[in-house]
């Protein structure tokens, strides 16, 4: 869509609690890699679709400032509770001083460490997952926690158009190691009988999943 198009859509959509509207003003002002945040459209929208499937346990995996996380909290069923994991302790700390100031600080669990050690060690079973990290692990992460995953349970997998770029490995062109590990993990989700799923073309791309089955 053009610029027109979206800008007409953001205003006609509910718009984002004072936490996170301050979250991203202190993203876009302070730092160059503000594009890694969800941002309002994108977060209106998982927000809804949390509300919707009203999960117990969220499982996000890359927690950046802590907006997305805020935005499941938003559609937990009651008692429910977000687990966010990151590596970085730099955003950690920063995501825990915004998030402790919200509405929702006693139903977001922070976990500091490699998601890849981190994941098999849960004891929940999770109702909705949130893959936001290094692209060069979103399969190795969608392994991970697909057992752990009821049925009838769901993912979502951002930056998955990858600015486009994903073209470059659907038509041979020469791409780079993200590039080629969001497009395997493409091709592995529509090839995965026990799933349904549906690429939304929404900001970066985000790969809506359900589990149909173990």
């Amino acid at each position: 869509m053009n610029e027109e198009l979206i800008k007409y859509a953001e205003t006609y959509t509910a718009k984002e609690s004072e936490t996170l509207r301050k979250i991203a003003q202190s993203c876009y002002e302070s730092r160059s890699d503000s594009s890694m945040l969800s941002g309002f459209y994108q977060g209106r929208v998982l927000s809804l679709l949390t509300k919707m499937i009203q999960p117990k346990v969220v499982l996000e995996i890359g927690t950046y400032l802590g907006y997305s996380a805020l935005c499941f909290a938003e559609g937990l069923a009651p008692g429910g509770k977000v687990i966010t994991l990151d590596v970085n302790e730099n955003m950690h700390a920063a995501a825990v001083s915004f998030i402790e100031k919200s509405d929702y600080k006693d139903r977001i669990e922070f976990r500091l460490g490699n998601a890849l050690e981190i994941i098999p060690q849960l004891d929940e079973t999770l109702d909705l997952v949130f893959i936001d990290a290094d692209k060069e692990n979103y399969s190795n992460y969608y392994r991970l926690v697909f057992e752990k995953l009821r049925v009838g349970g769901c993912i979502i997998a951002d930056n998955v158009l990858w600015s486009g770029k994903v073209l470059q490995a659907e038509n041979g062109k020469e791409h780079g190691p993200n590039t080629q590990a969001l497009h395997e993990f493409n091709r592995m989700i529509l090839a995965d009988k026990r799933v349904s799923n549906v690429l939304l073309p929404v900001r970066d791309g985000l790969m809506l999943i359900r589990k149909e089955s173990d």
